[in-house]
Formats: structure tokens, C-alpha cells, sequence
């Protein structure tokens, strides 16, 4: 989740770091049971705050006329999955996962939340709510607004 939202691996680990520390900082008294949600909840504010400084950061960037600061792709994506014997269902699955990627990240915040932590990490609603500090209709909203968009985004990858 954070590497999505942060489109950069070394900032995502940053980021789920930070949580981890101040989970452990504040809950670690909690019973187990409410780890899972505790922890989410808390890298999704490290997320939150994370846009808002890129935001501050950004515009600055822009003022001042800075490059973005990316230097390239990592050499590894390069690499071929010794899984896959046929190059062309390799560059397929590729392509497929870069657009899914790409969709996700298209989906605003609110929505990419909901649809990351429903489909991907397996919370119930409930759950998801209590990550992300809402209401649980608001998740299914999100939720269901997130799945539409994808479909949409996504149309020429069915089947």
C-alpha cells in the first residue's frame, strides 16, 4: 500500500518503518486481536501525511525549477521470470500487472485505500472503517466507486 501510494520503494519503506515504530511506541500494550487494524490505521496517516508534505515539497520544486529527483527504473524489473517459458506471455503479464498498477494509482486516495485494504489485504468492513476513520458505508462507497473505475480503466484486460 505504501509503495503505491508513494510510486517509490525506498519511501514506502520509510514509511512503514515510521509506523511500525510508533505502533509499537504506543500499542504495544493492546491485545493481539487489534494489531492488525491499529497498524493500518497509523501508516495510513503516515500516507496522508506523506501527500501533504510531497504536495508543500512539489510546489517548490516547481518554483524553483528542480528535477522531480527520479533516476530511472530499478534493473531488476528488467529481469526475466524464470516461471514463465514463453517471452510473450511474460511481456503480457507484464504489461497486464503495469496496468493494473497504473489504475490503481489513478484511483483517488479515499478510494485507493478502501480497494487496497478490502481486495488486497483481506479486511472485512468493519475493519477497513476503522483503518481508515470512517463510517462503514462511506467504506462501502468507496469501495464500490473504486471497483467500478477499475472496471472501467481496465475493460480491454477481461477475458
Amino acid at each position: 500500500m505504501a509503495r503505491f501510494a508513494t510510486s517509490n520503494a525506498d519511501d514506502a519503506l520509510d514509511l512503514v518503518q515510521d509506523a511500525m515504530l510508533d505502533f509499537v511506541r504506543r500499542y504495544v500494550e493492546r491485545p493481539d486481536s487489534e494489531w492488525h487494524v491499529l497498524f493500518y490505521r497509523i501508516l495510513q496517516s503516515r500516507i496522508t501525511d506523506w501527500y501533504r508534505r510531497s504536495s508543500v515539497r512539489n510546489r517548490f520544486r516547481h518554483w524553483f525549477g528542480a528535477d522531480d529527483g527520479n533516476e530511472g527504473n530499478d534493473p531488476f524489473q528488467n529481469i526475466a521470470d524464470p516461471s514463465i517459458s514463453d517471452p510473450a506471455e511474460n511481456v503480457n503479464r507484464r504489461f497486464t500487472a503495469e496496468a493494473v498498477e497504473s489504475a490503481v494509482r489513478q484511483l483517488p486516495l479515499r478510494q485507493r485505500q478502501a480497494f487496497l485494504l478490502r481486495a488486497w489485504e483481506g479486511f472485512d468492513v468493519a475493519q477497513t472503517a476503522a483503518v481508515m476513520g470512517c463510517s462503514e458505508g462511506s467504506v462501502k462507497t468507496h469501495y464500490s466507486r473504486a471497483v467500478h473505475a477499475l472496471r472501467a480503466l481496465l475493460e480491454e484486460y477481461r477475458p
